[in-house]
């Protein structure tokens, strides 16, 4: 680490679709921010997190095998300081209500703005 001013930017990426790991991958390596894994379901995603320990997690809500908030709450019982932001669809308000009661710290809508989702990530990081 550089002195204090510097936050260490590693993310997990959750979601099962393969376009939305990349547009993702690409808006945040672009912006300084590593990359350490991605995850297509919440299974993957909790063990991939136990695994790499990352500062931040982008987590789908929607996904097979076990769902966002499922894994944020799994997570989040293993690590309580966990930092995850939940990515949403238009419509999912109820979903990202439950996501953000669950323990996630903040969440980005799709389609995608990448200054928004930098700045999310920021904030959630800095705080």
């Amino acid at each position: 680490m550089w002195g204090n001013g510097s936050v260490s930017k590693r993310v997990l990426i959750v979601d099962d679709a393969v376009v939305m790991r990349m547009m993702i991958k690409g808006i945040l390596a672009k912006s300084g921010f590593e990359i350490v894994g991605e995850a297509q379901n919440g299974l993957e995603a909790v063990e991939k997190y136990m695994q790499l320990q990352p500062d931040l997690v982008t987590m789908d809500v929607v996904m097979p095998e076990m769902d966002g908030i499922a894994a944020v709450k799994q997570i989040l019982s293993h690590d309580p300081s966990a930092r995850i932001v939940m990515c949403t669809s238009m419509g999912q308000q109820a979903l990202v209500v439950e996501a953000i009661q669950a323990g996630a710290k903040s969440f980005i809508t799709k389609p995608f703005q990448a200054p928004k989702i930098v700045d999310t990530l920021n904030k959630v990081l800095a705080a």
